[in-house]
């Protein structure tokens, strides 16, 4: 009689795959979030630790507009989906863009730390707020795409909500290179971003640049809002609090102030996390990005592909 042993390297290279997957799927979740958090520290150097609350802002929005929208779509569906991203995106740009002009925009020439300590006053706003008005017991979010698990062969389990998730990033993230390189407001996001002072000489509208990519990466918040909900469907006001600090360790780790490094940083983070839930160190899964966090400031404080600051004395 064959025993199975599950120690087999065929067994072994089954779990890496399953586990790779996983580690995709969230991290590319994390990659969105921590897009937003590098934009922003990109052109005004600051950190907007409300982002994460956006992030739920997204989920939420999501959560209410599904039934609206299956009045007139079938759900679950794919065109339900992108639908309700959408327009949760857009709720979130418009969210994204007024707490620049009420929060942010009145402190721009104040002391960084103003700026900071206001960055933590709006997420515990936005946090608080949301347990007033959505209750605090979570909430299962509704069914958006139709839920398929395709196992293959050894065991080999991917479900159609990763695929989703993976391919709806990718095309978050070619829309967003397409925005930051081929168009005018990419190029004054980008030229802001080198030299504020000549951009603003040169006749750049900073305001209006500095409100595009707050909602530009509000927006990709909700989207990651969304596709955290379609693959952990349950949402409560908090729920962004961990994934947004995980996101901007995610940032830090690819290089604060780089798209790629922030999207690198997040796959990263994600898979490294993964393995280590689904290993005999699954108590430690929350504090892996923290960790990793402290090893990259030490090691090499400008993030992976990030460039060294050189200041001028």
């Amino acid at each position: 009689m064959a025993i199975h042993d599950n120690r087999n390297p065929l067994h072994a290279l089954t779990e890496f795959l399953q586990q790779l997957i996983n580690g995709l799927a969230f991290g590319s979740i994390l990659a969105l979030i921590a897009l937003g958090y590098t934009m922003v520290y990109g052109i005004l150097r600051f950190i907007n630790f409300a982002h994460g609350d956006v992030f739920m802002i997204g989920a939420f929005a999501g959560y209410y507009l599904t039934p609206k929208v299956a009045a007139f779509l079938p759900t679950p569906s794919i065109w339900a989906g992108l639908v309700v991203m959408a327009a949760s995106m857009a709720i979130c740009a418009v969210l994204g863009i007024l707490i620049e002009r009420f929060a942010y925009r009145p402190l721009r020439r104040s002391p960084k730390l103003a700026v900071l300590i206001t960055a933590i006053g709006v997420s515990l706003f936005l946090e608080y707020t949301g347990q007033f008005v959505f209750g605090a017991a979570p909430r299962g979010f509704p069914e958006l795409i139709p839920s398929v698990h395709i196992t293959q062969i050894h065991g080999l389990s991917i479900g159609s909500n990763q695929i989703v998730v993976l391919t709806v990033t990718i095309v978050l993230l070619i829309v967003l290179r397409f925005i930051v390189l081929k168009t005018k407001i990419g190029m004054a996001m980008r030229a802001l971003s080198f030299n504020p002072e000549a951009a603003a000489l040169m006749g750049i509208n900073t305001d209006v640049v500095i409100s595009f990519t707050f909602g530009l990466g509000s927006a990709l918040a909700a989207g990651g809002g969304i596709l955290f909900a379609i693959l952990y469907p349950a949402i409560d006001p908090l729920m962004g609090v961990l994934p947004g600090l995980k996101a901007f360790c995610a940032a830090v780790l690819g290089g604060i102030g780089d798209l790629t490094g922030a999207t690198l940083g997040g796959f990263i983070i994600g898979i490294v996390e993964t393995f280590v839930g689904g290993s005999q160190f699954s108590t430690y899964r929350d504090a892996i990005a923290f960790a990793i966090l402290i090893l990259i400031l030490l090691i090499k404080p400008s993030g992976l592909l990030g460039k060294k600051d050189i200041e001028k004395v």
